[in-house]
C-alpha cells in the first residue's frame, strides 16, 4: 500500500521511534490504519487509536495481505 503520511511517535521496545505511515488508500471515514517497520515484523495500529493494540506480522505475512487487497481492488465488482 502506498503510504501517504507519516508520524513519528510511541517507541518500541528498544526505544527507538517508530515512523508510523497511513495508507494512501485509506478515506475519510475514520476507519484506517497505520503500519511501521519494527525489524523483522511490521506493525499495524488503528489510526485513531495510538495508544491501543498493535499487531505484528511477519514482512511476508504483510506482503502477501497487501498483494491479496491490491488484486481484490482490480477485480471488477459484481453488479447488485
Amino acid at each position: 500500500m502506498r503510504a501517504k503520511r507519516q508520524t513519528i511517535d510511541r517507541a518500541d521496545k528498544g526505544g527507538r521511534e517508530m515512523n508510523w505511515r497511513k495508507s494512501s488508500y485509506s478515506g475519510g471515514e475514520g476507519n484506517c490504519i497505520e503500519v511501521a517497520d519494527s525489524g523483522n515484523r511490521v506493525l499495524v495500529r488503528d489510526t485513531q487509536d495510538h495508544t491501543g493494540p498493535v499487531l505484528k506480522v511477519s514482512p511476508a505475512a504483510w506482503k502477501s495481505f497487501a498483494e491479496q487487497v491490491k488484486r481484490s481492488l482490480a477485480e471488477p465488482k459484481p453488479k447488485p
